[in-house]
């Protein structure tokens, strides 16, 4: 992969993915959507990895939209719009299809796009310093892809409010609204980021992506065939190695070696 917008390390089971364009602020433009779509796809084909830290560098975990290619947009035709959209839309598609989880390391701004992002992920962190927002009503414009996820993490009504003022909100007021999960001093938040990617990545590959199945794929199911569904899952968890091999760990006291079959 020849990546120029993002940072991209494995090790130890642990994907780390940073949006590297720090002087920007890291902007979610198309290029940087690619990237990001290049680095989790093969995150989540590798068997070697079994969860995904995303952050930024510097001061931002992103600032949203590229206004400087915005300013363009009417030079432009709608195909081309469409077509560099394409990429954006593609990435928020993803997070709804990984295997592995993603955690949100949000070290400071968290706007439009890169708000999306933090409700995409399985788990945010943020530190003490983030703000997060919708601010694109702001420059003319309303979120759009990232408005089902937006919604899923808040609820309609904190959605609409966001999307209608622009507001920003601090980590602790994201917190409380159930965008982030735990807010951390800044000085600490990578290594907690990190302590909780090696805790998930010691459980069961094949419980966790079980687990993601489960929760994504029944939620627009209808109650009866969600259930149905589960316990199709649930028969396929009780058939694992993995299963067998926790439950002797428990029993004999030590720690498991799962395989993620």
């Amino acid at each position: 992969m020849n990546l120029t917008k993002i940072l991209y390390d494995k090790s130890d089971g642990i994907a780390k993915i940073t949006l590297n364009d720090p002087e920007r602020r890291n902007p979610l433009s198309a290029a940087l959507a690619e990237e990001l779509i290049c680095a989790i796809s093969d995150a989540d084909r590798d068997e070697s990895v079994r969860v995904m830290i995303l952050t930024g560098a510097g001061s931002a975990f992103s600032a949203g939209g590229d206004l400087a290619a915005f300013s363009q947009g009417g030079q432009k035709s709608a195909p081309d719009h469409h077509r560099e959209g394409k990429a954006t839309t593609e990435l928020f598609r993803l997070g709804a299809s990984v295997r592995k989880p993603i955690i949100a390391a949000v070290n400071g701004h968290a706007l439009g796009g890169g708000c999306g992002l933090a409700a995409m992920a399985h788990i945010t962190l943020a530190s003490e310093e983030a703000k997060f927002g919708t601010t694109e009503i702001k420059v003319g414009l309303v979120p759009m892809v990232i408005l089902p996820w937006i919604r899923r993490a808040v609820g309609h009504k904190k959605t609409l409010e966001m999307m209608l003022t622009g507001d920003l909100c601090s980590a602790q007021e994201a917190q409380a609204i159930g965008l982030v999960q735990r807010v951390i001093p800044a000085d600490r938040l990578q290594e907690e980021a990190m302590d909780l990617a090696r805790k998930i990545a010691g459980y069961s590959p094949l419980a966790i992506q079980l687990g993601l199945d489960a929760f994504y794929n029944t939620e627009e199911m209808d109650l009866l065939k969600g259930l149905d569904y589960l316990n199709t899952l649930r028969v396929v968890s009780f058939l694992s190695e993995d299963l067998q091999e926790g439950a002797r760990a428990f029993i004999e006291k030590r720690a498991p070696r799962f395989i993620g079959r």
